[in-house]
């Protein structure tokens, strides 16, 4: 029999989720999608008072879409390890934060490296840096990162 510790899993452990009102806009709800939409699986940011939508370029990440439903509520993963795509070319390695990024076609809901701030950081990177949260796992799959929601 192989040693269980020779595997190491993350995906799903210590996982908190939480129900939210969709956007209608970046999430909808397709009856004939697995999850109940074509973007499950992507990162989402808050959009308002309980509602989220997909992440864009540096958005705060709240989480990861787990299921939508036709009344426009969702369940999104909040805490624990989940695997999110990187965004298209993006910069993603073990121990950083993260922030929203964009995919192919500028297709949202992806994530990227906080980025870092120089001697005289613009506005802009104080702010992105403010946003990053959450910590990079594995990097090793660009398709499937894993994150520590926390």
């Amino acid at each position: 029999m192989s040693d269980p510790r020779n595997t190491v899993k993350f995906k799903g452990a210590r996982s908190e989720r939480e129900t939210f009102i969709i956007d209608n806009s970046t999430i909808t709800f397709d009856a004939t999608k697995v999850g109940g939409s074509a973007v499950v699986g992507r990162a989402v940011t808050l959009s308002g008072n309980g509602a989220v939508a997909l992440a864009v370029d540096g958005d705060t990440i709240l989480g990861r879409l787990e299921q939508v439903y036709s009344d426009l509520k969702a369940v999104v993963t909040t805490d624990g390890y989940v695997e999110l795509p990187a965004g298209q070319s993006a910069t993603v390695t073990a121990g950083k934060k993260i922030v929203g990024a964009r995919g192919a076609s500028s297709a949202k809901g992806y994530i990227r490296n906080v980025g870092s701030a120089g001697a005289s950081p613009s506005q802009a990177e104080v702010n992105e840096i403010a946003a990053a949260r959450h910590t990079i796992i594995d990097a090793a799959t660009t398709t499937a990162v894993v994150v520590l929601l926390s």
